[in-house]
């Protein structure tokens, strides 16, 4: 499609590329300009083009081409270029002459039924498939001439096929006028479709094009399967057809990619020269994709010669003709077969809904159908592909074998399937690789004793050996975990579902075993490989889930057994559904995917692995203890290290800790374990197999030649614009490093930033360090007097609790407690540099700016469990907040203001800055109250009291809390609830509607009715500018006001009223009094210019007065404000009406908004008030109405007062 706008590169092509020595040259550009602003379909691509070339012109920058035709060849390419349209071409062809071929509705009839019959072909092909090919999209006005020719010859044989090829290949002409019939013969009468935008350039019309209600003959309707043919060939309205049938997802499209056309496209004469260019006029604009098929052509679904279309047309229709038995096929068997019975009418309605359009061959098919059952179910047993193998029905074999009672002959079977020996240290080994069915191992029940569990009874471990178990019958491993449990614990092991025989199996310890139990203490290690599958899988992953077995190996095969798979219906589409279901002791079913072991290693080395891992074991439970023990002593929360002492015993006990193969897991189990337990994310476990150094070296006092490099290293400072000290440390020094580089550090460091006016301290790199020094850095932004109470700790190896304070002296000048600091952290932010920014956070002397931190220890201990190379960091210290007394190491620090860190600093300068704004922005809110208030001594006392208030306003961190803040100080202090803080709005540009618009938002803006007793009623919510209602008087009088001007009585309601403008209100009120008197209605006193203006009714009105006999009832809720306020209390203050409703909502005229100083915040400040000589003012108070009652009885109570004053003036 065209795109982009004018191009400089059209302007050098057009206006340096003509000939030199004649006159015409930059009229035949110009006109050639001309035209295309008349003309192309694009105009707002050509913006600016005719200036720019009129400048190129009188610039005198002129390329000399004396040859016409090269000349008419280089603009092509220089139009071509610029707006990035091919169509576009300049010729030279002196001796052209249009040829207009005749319009095909202006041909007589005869003529038009052989072009017709020419150009349209239909054959009903195998299968009942129709095959309609046209050649020429017939317009409107040809289509209802040969009405019912078309519909008996061609639409309605069309629609009694089963499925259709509609051949476009051919169709290289046509009207778009024909498109509508088309697309809605093959669409529902209802909704109507908008299906294309034409827009015309040379009329400026635009032109939209819908499905129609009603057609000629019987729809082809849009359940049908439909394909459209396509060629290079294929162009215009027939694009237009094939372009609207895809994107509706009515069609699929087959064949090539079509022409590209355009919707109309002239051919205009430049001037009087022998020059012509082609341009497009007209485009098209699909409303779906917001695009065309001009230029680009229309894609198809299936890209194929054009030749072959047809055969590969019937073969999709094959395919797409299965699509609804193949998802029947499916569901039956879902339905029949699928385990999870509550999701079957999940996945049923699911498929029932989904939009199979864009297959287009059986494979697709397979595909979706797959995907969409994964995505609904997320059970990958649960799989559809496309096989060309016969299916294969999956069940298990639980036909017990032919076996004779001969003792013999048991004993050898028994030798045969099961391997039993005793290794090295005492540990039993066993292997099996099949798991027999519950009657056969009933019947070898006393030779698998004897066999198996008499030979292994007194060994330490057993090794079981799955490597090579390929399944089996699942109820079976019910007998083998039970010989692993203790016989007096009922144990529950699995359940499983069979949806076929819809049977529910529980499986648990059973009694009366033949044969000593191994019972539940011992370790059993389960050795897998890739070949492991169904129960074998099964077994090992119950070890796992049941904690009674570690697992060594390879990750087992994924092959649950339990799955039936079947061919859909007429397709090579293959369903494989699972019938079982595997519930393991904990509720949850296996979907299978394999068995991911303890230890992976290879198969052939699980065995010595084995080993390894009973010799690792046999540490464990002493491990587990020791760090109990470790805890116990030294965790800085007593009550919680009991509690975790307790916890890893129990979780031992339960063979949470089987799963553990070596020091590194156990050791990330332990962590876990206690973190878990303890919410305490700062006790961690880690394993160190070097020989550590010690783990609580004292700090080092650096010497004299140390001291320059640390300051250097460890501290960056700068002084900002605006007096700003940015201190930058990176860990937290010992209190006697910092007593010996204390000298140097003032000199070099402190001394820079002491006398700035606000300091910045960056924390969000400084990851900890010593604690000593916190007292020393926090007393540096404190008084001398008195100490403060910095935060306290309780150490759990002394148990004792100590209060931490700032120190009486110190080296150096203090920073005082009354300039600005800001802390920036980050989630690196840790240990003492927590602390420091905590306590400074909590005693209110610092504002925090960045992210949260990650909450570390003031001190955490490393301790050997025994004499493994496992040891446990463990806080053995408590910080306490000096204000709440509660601890906060674990959760961190919350910011103030929490952004990005790499954001902090940024913010904090903002904040400085705005800060130092803040006392000039509340001298000059004092200033512009007391100057323009209405109330001109509350001014002068708010400013006043505001200026004694700048001290509270330090905590301010952004323009929004300035302004929250100061709008609260303000209506606090004058009561006036409309003296605050505004936002600079600008004005709405003026409207200026129609005669038409203005009636109705006129009849949107009032309400009017009539009730019993000639009763009126008149609602409007907000009143307009006086010059506005003025313009629009008389159509608000025929529209409004003369529809209850006549009525016996009237209720006025505002209880919706919000305000609004009040130079209205005097000509509203004169409408309720008399022509002949005027009344003064209200003094309105305005403070900025201290003159008084009496507000007095109006002699002459637009439209009928009510006069001052008549009844008037005004509605009021607490909602009511502003301009409708004034008028309720004139109209009461004159007894012209009864209130009846709530008090109102006590606003103000409406204020006015002024800038203070040069700053961006604004203040709403009310300027004008009521007389107030003959009591209060309502504004700020609001109006008390005569008869009280909640907004929503007010009109019924109007409306009974009315009634029943008519009432007793009848009798």
């Amino acid at each position: 499609m065209a795109g982009g706008r004018f191009s400089p590169a059209l302007l050098v092509l057009l206006c340096h590329v003509l000939f030199g020595s004649s006159s015409f040259q930059p009229a035949l550009v110009l006109d050639m300009a001309k035209i295309l602003l008349d003309n192309y379909c694009f105009p707002e691509n050509l913006v600016g083009m005719q200036e720019a070339i009129q400048q190129a012109i009188n610039s005198g920058e002129i390329l000399k081409i004396s040859d016409r035709k090269t000349l008419a060849s280089v603009l092509t390419v220089g139009v071509q270029g610029a707006l990035n349209d091919p169509r576009l071409t300049v010729s030279f062809e002196p001796n052209f002459v249009p040829v207009m071929p005749p319009a095909l509705p202006s041909l007589p009839t005869e003529q038009l039924i052989r072009l017709v019959r020419n150009s349209v072909k239909l054959e009903v092909l195998e299968n009942n498939v129709g095959y309609l090919r046209i050649d020429q999209i017939i317009g409107e006005e040809t289509a209802a001439r040969l009405g019912p020719l078309l519909r008996d010859n061609v639409w309605n044989k069309v629609a009694n096929t089963s499925s259709l090829i509609f051949d476009l290949r051919y169709s290289t002409a046509g009207e778009l006028s024909g498109v509508p019939f088309i697309i809605s013969y093959f669409s529902d009468p209802e909704p109507l479709i908008h299906i294309d935008t034409v827009f015309d350039r040379p009329s400026n019309t635009t032109k939209e094009l819908w499905t129609m209600s009603s057609i000629m003959g019987e729809r082809y309707g849009k359940r049908k399967d439909l394909i459209v043919l396509t060629s290079k060939r294929t162009m215009g309205a027939a694009e237009a057809v094939a372009y609207t049938l895809k994107h509706l997802k009515r069609a699929n499209i087959v064949g090539e990619r079509s022409a590209g056309g355009s919707v109309k496209v002239e051919k205009i004469r430049i001037g009087d020269s022998g020059f012509y260019i082609t341009i497009p006029v007209a485009r098209s604009v699909n409303p779906i994709t917001g695009q065309s098929w001009e230029v680009s052509g229309v894609s198809p679904s299936v890209n194929i010669n054009a030749k072959e279309a047809v055969a590969n047309a019937q073969n999709l229709l094959a395919v797409r003709s299965a699509i609804p038995r193949a998802i029947q096929s499916v569901s039956d068997i879902i339905r029949q077969y699928y385990s999870f019975t509550d999701r079957v009418p999940a996945f049923l309605q699911h498929l029932e809904s989904t939009d199979f359009f864009s297959v287009i061959s059986e494979e697709d098919l397979a595909n979706k159908l797959n995907n969409e059952l994964q995505s609904v179910s997320e059970d990958p047993r649960l799989m559809i592909k496309l096989t060309q193998d016969h299916p294969i029905i999956i069940e298990e074999d639980f036909e017990p074998e032919n076996i004779t009672g001969d003792p013999a002959f048991l004993r050898n079977l028994v030798d045969t399937v099961f391997k039993v020996r005793i290794l090295t240290g005492n540990t039993g080994y066993l292997r099996f690789d099949k798991f027999g069915d519950v009657s056969v191992m009933a019947k070898l029940g006393e030779q698998i004793a004897q066999k198996i569990w008499e030979a292994l009874k007194d060994t330490e471990n057993l090794i079981i050996d799955l490597r090579y178990n390929t399944g089996g019958s699942s109820a079976s491993m019910g007998i083998l975990l039970s010989f692993l449990q203790d016989p007096s614990q009922q144990f529950h092991f699995f359940t499983i579902y069979d949806r076929i025989q819809n049977t529910t199996t529980e499986f648990n310890t059973l009694s009366g075993l033949l044969g000593p139990p191994y019972g539940s203490k011992r370790g059993v290690y389960i050795l897998t490989s890739h070949y492991t599958a169904s129960a074998g899988e099964e077994f090992a992953y119950l070890m796992q889930s049941l904690h009674r077995g570690t697992l060594i190996g390879e990750i087992t095969s994924g092959t649950l057994m339990h799955s039936k798979s079947f061919q859909v219906e007429d397709t090579n589409i293959v369903i494989t559904v699972p019938f079982i279901n595997f519930i393991d002791n904990n509720g949850e079913c296996w979907l299978g995917g394999g068995v991911v072991p303890d230890a992976i290693v290879l198969a052939e080395e699980a065995v010595d692995h084995a080993h390894e891992i009973i010799e690792f074991h046999k540490e464990v439970l002493s491990l587990v203890e020791g760090t109990g023990e470790l805890l116990e002593v030294h965790y800085a929360i007593p009550e919680v290290a009991n509690k975790l002492s307790r916890v890893l015993l129990t979780k031992w006990a339960e063979g949470s800790y089987r799963s553990v193969v070596d020091y590194e897991s156990l050791a990330s189990q332990l962590t876990a374990d206690l973190q878990e337990t303890s919410g305490d994310h700062r006790l961690h476990i880690f394993y160190c197999d070097i020989e550590t150094e010690s783990l609580h070296d004292m700090p080092k006092i650096p010497t004299a030649q140390e001291v320059g490099y640390i300051i250097d290293t460890l501290f960056k400072i700068e002084v900002m614009p605006g007096n700003v000290g940015y201190l930058r440390f990176d860990m937290m020094a010992d209190i006697e490093v910092m007593r010996a580089i204390g000298p140097q550090l003032i000199k070099l460091v402190w001394s820079k930033l002491v006398n700035t006016d606000t300091m910045i301290i960056d924390m969000r790199y400084n990851t900890g360090g010593y604690s000593t020094a916190i007292p020393l850095l926090c007393t540096y932004f404190f008084d001398a007097e008195p100490l403060r109470h910095l935060y306290t700790v309780f150490d759990r190896s002394t148990t004792t609790m100590t209060e931490v304070m700032t120190l009486p002296q110190i080296q150096g000048q203090r920073y005082g407690s009354t300039k600005d600091i800001y802390i920036l952290t980050s989630q690196m932010t840790g240990s003492a540099a927590e602390v420091f920014t905590r306590a400074m956070k909590d005693l209110n002397r610092a504002k925090v700016i960045g992210e949260p931190t990650i909450g570390g220890s003031l001190s955490s201990g490393t301790y050997q469990i025994g004499n493994s190379i496992l040891y446990a960091s463990i806080p053995n210290q408590v910080v306490l907040s000096a204000v709440t007394g509660k601890s906060w190491e674990v959760t961190g620090v919350t910011p103030d203001v929490e952004v990005d860190a790499e954001d902090a600093l940024a913010v904090a300068i903002k904040i400085i800055n705005l800060r130092a704004e803040i006392p000039a922005i509340l001298e000059a809110t004092g200033a512009l109250v007391a100057d323009n208030y209405a109330f001109e001594n509350v001014g002068a006392d708010v400013a006043e009291k505001l200026a004694a208030a700048s001290g509270d306003y330090n905590l301010i961190s952004s323009k929004v809390d300035l302004e929250t803040k100061l709008s609260a100080d303000l209506m606090k202090l004058s009561g006036d609830k409309c003296l605050k803080t505004t936002h600079n709005t600008p004005p709405l540009p003026p409207m200026n509607p129609s005669p038409e618009m203005f009636i109705e938002l006129i009849k949107v803006s009032f309400h009017t009715d009539l009730f019993e007793n000639n009763i009126g009623y008149l609602r409007f919510d907000m009143f307009g500018n006086f010059e506005e209602v003025q313009a629009i008087a008389q159509i608000i009088v025929e529209h409004v006001w003369n529809k209850v001007v006549n009525t016996d009585a009237l209720i006025v309601d505002l209880r919706n009223n919000v305000g609004g403008a009040t130079t209205a209100i005097a000509g509203f009120c004169s409408y309720f009094f008399d022509a002949d008197k005027q009344v003064l209605l209200d003094k309105l006193y305005d403070r900025p210019s201290g003159t008084t203006k009496e507000l007095w009714t109006l002699p002459e009105l637009t439209g009928a007065r009510y006069g001052s006999k008549k009844s008037l009832i005004i509605l009021t809720s607490r909602a009511t404000a502003g301009a409708a306020e004034e008028f309720v209390y004139i109209m009461k203050k004159h007894g012209r009406a009864m209130i009846v409703g709530e008090t109102t909502n006590g606003a103000s005229h409406p204020a006015e908004t002024f800038r203070v100083g040069d700053s961006d915040v604004f203040l709403s400040i009310p300027t004008t008030h009521s007389d107030t000589a003959q009591g209060p003012a309502w504004e700020g108070a609001g109006v008390t109405p005569h008869i009280p009652v909640p907004a929503d009885a007010a009109l019924d109570t109007a409306k009974g007062i009315l009634n029943k004053h008519f009432a007793g003036a009848k009798k």
